[in-house]
């Protein structure tokens, strides 16, 4: 099992640890719930560096990542990022990630953690006739999120640049905590505003130090990824691995806002008729009606007790205090508003399909 550069920072810090797409992590502290509410009313920082970092150069850059991006890459200016997804060629989702446009030609992918090696893999099947220059540097970075609505504020004094400045999807290389060349990017995966660190492993444990003595004053926290769990699915965004994975539809998913037809790339042929036909299934948000904690794989059921579908993400809300996931269902029964029920062992348990985010700030 690998470990990130702070681990031994979070077993001092009493974190409990748990294998996580095969690193040694945090998944809690003080618990889901302090956790979640310091991050939804004040500011926490975790640490993601599991996650994977590509860097695409060299004049075929944008070719490359045109082919294999579902979003239109061309768009992207010098300072700016954009979601998007890797389709695979029957219709699936190999990963989602975010590029970054870091120069002229030069671009950051970043891929979830547990699927590294498949997007490496994946890429380079296609750079084969391409020719970008690729790079692998997962092992060599480290990502820190500063996440909450505190977030600018508690870390104004670690940057000589503004902060505030920075526009949701946007980046700058910058000085922060007095390191020198960082990227401060407004990204992140909580919906309560922040930023996303990179910088070097070497570099990582000054970094988490500032950012914790800066936020001291603002009720800065460490968070786990249990409530980086949390947080992701009262804003309804997916997990890869959960919602949608490699026989997954992106337009079942609701990718298709980042499905940019301007352009040829892998599979959009049979994604443009897919698009035209519509998908069989549609990822639904529900809200249980009565008491209970949905969990993945549980069975959505329609009123005659008819399997229509199945739970991919579900928790207990900390912030409604109610029962909230995602499910796939056949069209006829994702309307907002629908009524479904949610097999939780010998009991149906009524729900509200609702439009996303389930939390509103």
């Amino acid at each position: 099992m690998k470990s990130t550069a702070l681990s031994n920072t979070h077993i001092a810090l009493g974190a409990k640890m748990v294998p996580f797409a095969g690193y040694n992590m945090p998944v809690s502290y003080e618990g889901v719930n302090v956790e979640h509410e310091t991050v939804r009313k004040a500011v926490g920082v975790f640490d993601v560096s599991h996650m994977g970092e590509f860097l695409i150069e060299g004049p075929n850059a944008l070719e490359l990542i045109q082919k294999v991006t579902s979003n239109d890459a061309a768009k992207l200016t010098v300072g700016k990022a954009q979601y998007g997804y890797l389709p695979n060629e029957i219709g699936g989702v190999v990963d989602d990630l975010i590029v970054y446009r870091v120069k002229e030609e030069t671009y950051l992918l970043v891929v979830n953690a547990s699927n590294i090696e498949k997007d490496w893999n994946h890429i380079s099947k296609y750079n084969e006739v391409i020719g970008a220059v690729m790079k692998n540097i997962s092992e060599d970075y480290s990502l820190l999120a500063i996440q909450g609505p505190k977030a600018v504020e508690a870390m104004q004094s670690l940057s000589s640049i503004d902060l505030s400045e920075i526009k949701f999807y946007n980046f700058v290389v910058a000085d922060f905590a007095g390191i020198e060349h960082v990227i401060i990017s407004a990204t992140g995966y909580t919906g309560s505003g922040g930023f996303e660190i990179y910088c070097k492993n070497d570099e990582v444990k000054q970094v988490w130090d500032k950012v914790l003595e800066a936020g001291s004053d603002f009720g800065i926290k460490p968070i786990g990824l249990a409530a980086r769990d949390t947080l992701r699915l009262e804003m309804g965004y997916c997990l890869y691995g959960n919602d949608i994975d490699d026989t997954t539809s992106p337009f079942a998913a609701g990718l298709g806002w980042v499905t940019k037809f301007t352009k040829d790339f892998v599979n959009s042929e049979a994604l443009a008729k897919e698009k035209e036909e519509g998908p069989s299934k549609k990822l639904i948000a529900f809200q249980l009606d009565e008491k209970g904690i949905p969990r993945q794989g549980y069975a959505i059921v329609d009123a005659n007790g008819t399997e229509i579908g199945s739970v991919t993400s579900g928790t207990m809300s900390p912030s409604l205090s109610q029962g909230i996931g995602l499910g796939y269902v056949t069209i006829e029964n994702a309307k907002v508003d629908s009524k479904v029920f949610i097999q939780i062992r010998k009991n149906q348990v009524p729900a509200t399909v609702v439009k996303l985010p389930f939390y509103k700030k």
